[in-house]
């Protein structure tokens, strides 16, 4: 059957172009990955400061700390000193602070009646030592210490007395019985006489034990041989 020349046959569609192929000898970059990480930037070098140019001011210096307090005995005059005082007039010689104790100094007749206050009045209910300290070069050289507690107040004070060599010192065994044991130490080490103590005799060394061991001018080596030799009649090995 004849083709109906009405109908229009569409015409073909012309091929696109080919790419066109790389020059030759070229190469063709691959392209980069999305997912690959961009590399840094580079930082350009800091500039010198241009010549003239006054460099920055350097930061103020922190002020010097403090000089840390004086450690020592502070002068003291607190309600207590003042009480003493009060009461006790000139037997009272000075009064100082060490560490937050009270340390009071009076006179060494007047030991025993100070002790009875402090205890009575001003509630320190117990004697936590008695001892003594040697200088041999101050004109009175002992100073005789009592340390006391308060346990109402939760409080100590240090009670000291000025003594010569030959100088007696109240006993305070009446007011504080455990004074017995303490100052029959006392006594054994520095040769401090108590006067009023019921049985004031050695408690650490034999009886007839030569000098004090305490006292800094005493020669332990030369006593201990002396004794040795005397008593057990052999020489001693010190």
């Amino acid at each position: 059957m004849a083709n109906d020349p009405s109908e229009k046959t569409p015409a073909p569609k012309p091929p696109s172009d080919p790419p066109k192929p790389a020059a030759e000898g070229a190469s063709v970059a691959p392209k980069p990955s999305e997912s690959a990480a961009t590399p840094p930037k580079a930082t350009a070098p800091a500039k010198p400061a241009a010549p003239g140019t006054p460099a920055a001011a350097a930061p103020p210096k922190p002020p010097a700390a403090p000089p840390p307090p004086k450690e020592g005995p502070t002068p003291l005059d607190n309600e207590l000193v003042q009480r003493l005082k009060a009461r006790f007039g000139d037997a009272i010689k000075d009064a100082t602070q060490d560490r937050k104790q009270a340390i009071v100094l009076v006179a060494a007749d007047k030991l025993r009646e100070i002790s009875r206050y402090c205890r009575d009045e001003e509630k320190f209910d117990m004697l936590d030592d008695l001892t003594a300290v040697d200088w041999p070069k101050r004109e009175k050289r002992f100073d005789v210490v009592l340390i006391l507690y308060s346990f109402p107040k939760n409080e100590r004070l240090r009670l000291k007395a000025h003594l010569g060599q030959n100088e007696p010192v109240p006993s305070l065994c009446e007011i504080w019985p455990v004074a017995n044991w303490l100052e029959r130490e006392c006594y054994d080490m520095f040769g401090i006489v108590f006067e009023g103590h019921p049985d004031l005799k050695r408690i650490l060394l034999p009886d007839e034990w030569q000098g004090h061991p305490l006292r800094k001018d005493y020669d332990i080596l030369k006593q201990d041989t002396a004794w040795v030799r005397e008593n057990l009649g052999i020489e001693s090995g010190q």
